[in-house]
């Protein structure tokens, strides 16, 4: 087989030199999956008996999905023309960079964030600028602001921040938002809202109405546990979402995936989903605090995931190696998510695993 690094044909630079998103691995001996972010808990009430439904699997999905964007438009008290979906939040992170920013242009971002957003440009030929995190591994709004060229077309907001989980707070966001060009896209990533405790948190809901050029995202992967069935969505002004729509792949998302959110949103869901977010804060709080008894300074967590900073050898407060502390999960049949140089991802999962994680890092610190 041919090296994959050196392809046999003619390929963009730039592109080669940014690496590809890496989906979190499945374990290959017992033990837990900490490392995509993913909801432990089975499927929600009624979604399974709502796929079990649609039969109608030769047909395409109702292009518009009436039901399904009033239903959510409701929840932002817009008008479904205010809705977009898309296979995930991310496809639509995708189709609002390549539609606003063009070749030469550029988008900013907070780094270390998720993951896929240096890669956003690359169809378009956008660049990507990354903002270092303030103390506390979280967004420096400031030095942002101050980043915004000419040339800046879209701004990435991603709270909770993934990979290290501090919020956006309102009143840091309105200031910031004084800052910015009208005519600059701001995208508000919520991937992680339904998880979010802080009351001083910026809610997307909350300053979308005041903000035209912002776009509020968030996705059924997370929370709602359909990471699997690909369905996520964009609320904002419609012409900026038509413009996504027109960079969209079309036919992206299954009318299975729009039976299973709807299903999501009905009442006995929404109360199963409360109970179930409950719990993995509660989780998420046990986990914080048996990692920061252990000295290691945890920043505030508001996702479903916690971070481990790395520092340099001899600072307290956080590990030598991300990846040799991801090594040793591995070993023990646990996956989290290494980012070296930076720190490491541990998802809140399945009760049984919290002692096991604290047990992998304490010996790991111990070591």
């Amino acid at each position: 087989m041919s090296d994959p690094a050196v392809p046999p044909v003619r390929l963009r630079a730039d592109v080669l030199a940014v690496p590809a998103y890496r989906q979190g691995q499945t374990p290959t001996k017992p033990g837990y999956k900490l490392s995509s972010n993913e909801n432990p808990f089975a499927p929600l009430p009624g979604v399974l008996e709502a796929i079990a439904g649609r039969s109608e699997v030769n047909r395409y999905a109702a292009a518009a999905m009436p039901e399904l964007r009033a239903a959510i438009a409701g929840e932002f008290g817009v008008t479904p023309d205010h809705v977009h979906l898309a296979a995930g939040s991310v496809a639509i992170l995708f189709q609002l960079v390549h539609a606003a920013a063009a070749a030469g242009d550029e988008y900013l971002h907070a780094w270390p964030s998720f993951e896929a957003y240096p890669s956003l440009g690359l169809a378009s030929g956008a660049v990507s600028v990354g903002v270092p995190l303030a103390a506390g591994a979280r967004h420096d709004l400031d030095a942002m602001a101050e980043a915004i060229t000419e040339r800046t077309r879209v701004i990435l907001l991603c709270t909770p921040n993934n990979p290290t989980g501090p919020v956006i707070r309102a009143d840091e966001f309105e200031r910031f938002m004084e800052r910015v060009p009208a005519d600059t896209l701001v995208v508000l990533d919520e991937a992680y809202r339904e998880f979010v405790t802080d009351p001083e948190a910026v809610r997307g809901e909350q300053v979308l109405r005041n903000h035209p050029n912002l776009v509020v995202l968030r996705t059924f992967s997370k929370a709602y546990g359909l990471a699997g069935l690909r369905i996520g969505y964009g609320v904002g002004d419609p012409a900026i979402l038509s413009a996504a729509a027109s960079v969209a792949i079309p036919l992206g998302v299954t009318g299975v995936a729009e039976s299973a959110a709807l299903a999501s949103l009905e009442p006995a869901a929404r109360t199963a989903l409360a109970e179930r977010v409950a719990e993995i804060v509660e989780r998420r709080a046990a986990l914080v605090a048996g990692l920061r008894g252990m000295g290691l300074d945890v920043p505030e967590a508001e996702g479903n995931f916690v971070w481990i900073p790395e520092t340099a050898a001899g600072v307290p407060g956080g590990i030598a190696s991300a990846a040799a502390l991801a090594a040793d999960f591995a070993e023990a049949g646990t996956l989290v998510r290494p980012f070296p140089g930076a720190g490491l991802r541990i998802s809140v999962g399945e009760a049984e695993s919290l002692p096991v994680v604290l047990g992998i890092v304490r010996e790991h610190l111990a070591g």
